[in-house]
């Protein structure tokens, strides 16, 4: 789990550090410990329980009635709360993905992938990805996450995606002359679901990918980029992590892989971390529209670039 220390904390809650120091305080709610540098680190849980504090608070509730509830009492609240809405009105696949998810526990490998094959061969796969395998992916993790499925099971539904993805892409024509792009993860980064998409997306607009996988060490990455010679680098992260680590990830993109092409940023892990890879020149990338702008930016680099 990750730490964080009270700046951060106020700037991932919206609560100022006076406020969650008295929270702290005067209601014992929050656990943080004592780093080796004796400041006080707070964990991801204890930034749930403030966020989930703060929104309880402006609909109206005191934080004396709410500190009484206790801190496990508060924290399932708030990750019930944090789920997203599944409404059938927001999603076209919403029922299928729960019929998906019925074949998972237990598992009946023959009626999942039944559905799942006949359900992404009548629509455009654009459509399949966003609409069924990325949310399907998303609610397996929920329940990993919250015990009632388990990690053998997770891993299955990733393959069985993954599959599908690279099936596609290797069904795509090879552009002879596109703009070479490498995707990968960054070293620890073992989650690929967001890298595999970017591959995919990159792929159908013309580019020549080079997919790299999860966990891949800056010093190879590098050793490719001066062999290959890309137009870009794109990483992918869903996890962020210690301050020094993420510091010492920015520097080492930024000193390594910069001077040889641009390098853009993904994923969920960087959503409260963005600033320190700015801050190194690297550009993130919030969504997929965003993706295609700097796609387009690098796309008109090289055309106009001197041969």
């Amino acid at each position: 789990m990750n730490t964080h220390r009270i700046h951060r904390v106020a700037k991932l809650t919206g609560l100022t550090k006076d406020v969650i120091r008295v929270w702290e305080r005067r209601y014992g709610l929050l656990k943080p410990i004592r780093g080796a540098n004796r400041y006080r680190n707070y964990s991801d849980e204890d930034v749930l329980l403030l966020r989930f504090l703060k929104q309880e608070q402006e609909r109206g509730y005191s934080i004396g009635d709410l500190a009484e509830l206790g801190r496990d009492e508060l924290l399932a609240r708030a990750r019930q709360s944090a789920l997203p809405a599944r409404s059938p009105d927001s999603n076209p696949y919403a029922r299928l993905i729960e019929q998906l998810i019925q074949s998972l526990d237990p598992l009946d490998k023959t009626s999942f992938e039944r559905k799942l094959n006949g359900a992404v061969a009548i629509v455009p796969f654009d459509e399949a990805l966003h609409g069924m395998l990325i949310p399907l992916q998303q609610r397996v993790g929920e329940l990993w996450h919250e015990g009632r499925l388990s990690v053998a099971v997770e891993h299955y539904v990733s393959k069985v995606v993954q599959q599908k993805l690279f099936s596609v892409m290797n069904q795509l024509a090879p552009p002879d002359h596109g703009p070479k792009v490498v995707v990968a993860c960054p070293p620890k980064e073992t989650h690929e679901l967001g890298a595999q998409t970017v591959a995919y997306h990159c792929a159908v607009r013309g580019f020549r990918v080079i997919y790299l996988g999860p966990n891949t060490p800056i010093d190879d990455l590098s050793a490719l980029c001066l062999d290959v010679q890309p137009a870009l680098v794109l990483l992918s992260m869903t996890l962020g992590g210690p301050d020094d680590e993420l510091h010492a990830l920015a520097k080492a993109l930024a000193h390594k892989i910069k001077p040889l092409c641009p390098v853009g940023l993904g994923g969920a892990g960087l959503s409260a971390v963005k600033e320190i890879f700015e801050e190194e020149g690297l550009v993130v990338l919030e969504d997929l529209d965003s993706l295609d702008r700097f796609l387009e930016r690098v796309r008109s680099a090289q055309s106009s670039a001197p041969r």
